[in-house]
């Protein structure tokens, strides 16, 4: 086979033609590195060891002629810069980690290099994981592989671009507030954010040990499946023959108000092709889901410190999340450190408590009675309100005219969900009239990722998939 036939093959795929004798993993890894030579102004990667690479490629091989091949046998994967791979640095995307060796390789990541992946290596995120842009002011802007002035999503930015970009067929991020989702969304691929608890959560930068997870993302609902298998031992999925006669919410208020016009019409567009698919779309409002949210601040902030400080301790470092924050070098991740995670607005443990035992809660039974009283399975929306926009524009960008805050824009749909630790999928749902990639999110109930991803593959099978970006064409 070609590279180029080679890097447009799925993850389900690429085992395939590999389990067949079609190609190699030798083959496959070498597509993959010279893929990424030639798109390396996507500045996607951080750091590629390409002896490793080739080491375990023919690993891979020789393990699958011995007839001792794992599930993920010569898969080239990517992994996000805040996941620990012993061997290789976690830089964790900021300055004061640029030495950090972890002891140990990640849970999350292990099952799939156990499994026989081949890391391809690893991928650039927002600074210490604290944003949407991937503008890093230390290792420089991940590129849009859709249209490379243009920012990737984030925090896992270098993942999707890497996966959208056909650089590789699969790989790992992380999810505080949207941060697979929305990435994902903006670069047309499929990512999953799972259930609270469903992954190790341990050998991760961490945020906030509530609402952290890691999340896979590829091109296809199935390839994300089967990396949530391989990391739980789950059973195969039974996917619905049709859509006909599931119930599935579409939440009007708070998700979609004030979208962007061509995110507007694209969701109505997916709404209409579900709705001829045979699914009965039922619309209702869910206000007091942003009421209950506005809390969720002092969950994060309190844990990010201490979080941090048990993290580098574990890692066998000298530092502190002090230190760390010394030598922020993104303005607008300096500014959270220094306003919100150690300054004035820090929340205090009081507020942390009735944050946890008392607003958390509520917002969890609101999900619950949600998916209850309204017979659904899974609740439909977009995963931003609005697609892709230039890189640089880290304050402010413009929706329907008016200039609103980046983050809290780009987060307002997929942050909701994160505290009541529910599981969401997002899916592409087509391209904007200027060609730039936009998200459907399937929001579903606390341990249904399985039944999840089943849906998502029938959805995906309505909507179609995704055209690869012109960037990867000479």
């Amino acid at each position: 086979m070609s590279d180029d036939s080679l890097l447009e093959l799925t993850a389900c795929d690429a085992l395939a033609e590999l389990a067949q004798g079609h190609t190699s993993a030798v083959a496959l890894a070498e597509a993959c590195l010279a893929g990424c030579h030639r798109l390396s102004a996507l500045n996607a990667f951080v750091a590629i060891d390409e002896d490793r690479v080739r080491a375990a490629a023919r690993a891979a091989d020789a393990a699958r002629s011995r007839g001792e091949a794992g599930v993920l046998a010569g898969l080239p994967v990517v992994i996000k810069d805040n996941i620990d791979v012993a061997g290789l640095p976690t830089t964790a995307g900021t300055p004061a980690l640029r030495g950090l060796l972890p002891p140990r390789t990640a849970p999350v990541a292990a099952a799939l290099l156990d499994a026989g992946a081949v890391l391809l290596g690893k991928t650039g995120l927002h600074e210490l994981a604290e944003g949407i842009t991937n503008n890093n002011a230390a290792f420089g802007a991940v590129r849009n592989p859709y249209a490379p002035e243009c920012i990737p999503g984030g925090s896992s930015g270098g993942t999707a671009a890497a996966i959208a970009a056909r650089l590789a067929p699969a790989g790992l991020g992380t999810d505080t507030g949207g941060s697979v989702r929305i990435p994902a969304a903006l670069c047309g691929i499929v990512g999953l954010r799972p259930s609270a608890g469903r992954y190790p959560a341990g050998g991760i930068v961490p945020i906030s040990h509530t609402r952290d997870t890691a999340g896979p993302l590829a091109r296809t609902v199935r390839d994300v499946a089967l990396i949530d298998a391989v990391i739980t031992g789950a059973a195969p999925l039974a996917v619905p023959d049709s859509l006909r006669g599931r119930r599935l919410g579409v939440p009007r208020d708070p998700f979609y108000r004030d979208l962007d016009r061509e995110i507007e019409a694209l969701m109505a567009r997916s709404l209409d092709r579900l709705r001829e698919a045979g699914a009965e779309l039922v619309e209702f409002d869910l206000p007091e889901l942003g009421r209950l949210y506005r809390f969720a601040g002092a969950i994060s902030y309190y844990e990010q410190s201490r979080d941090l400080d048990a993290y580098l301790r574990a890692a066998g470092s000298t530092l502190t999340t002090r230190d760390v924050a010394a030598a922020i070098a993104s303005p607008d991740v300096r500014h959270s450190y220094e306003t919100d995670v150690l300054g004035p607005a820090a929340a205090s443990v009081d507020d942390y408590r009735e944050a946890m035992q008392v607003h958390r809660p509520r917002l969890q039974a609101a999900y619950r009675e949600c998916f209850r009283d309204r017979r659904v399975e899974a609740l439909l929306l977009p995963t931003t309100a609005l697609p892709a926009r230039p890189i640089g524009a880290d304050r402010e960008v413009i929706l329907n005219g008016r200039p609103v805050p980046t983050f809290a824009t780009y987060l307002r749909n997929t942050r909701i969900m994160t505290v009541a630790g529910i599981p969401g999928l997002s899916v592409p749902a087509g391209l904007t009239g200027t060609g730039l990639p936009a998200g459907l999110e399937l929001d579903s109930p606390a341990g249904s990722d399985r039944a999840l991803l089943a849906l998502g593959v029938a959805v995906e099978r309505v909507l179609g998939g995704m055209v690869a970006p012109g960037a990867r064409r000479p």
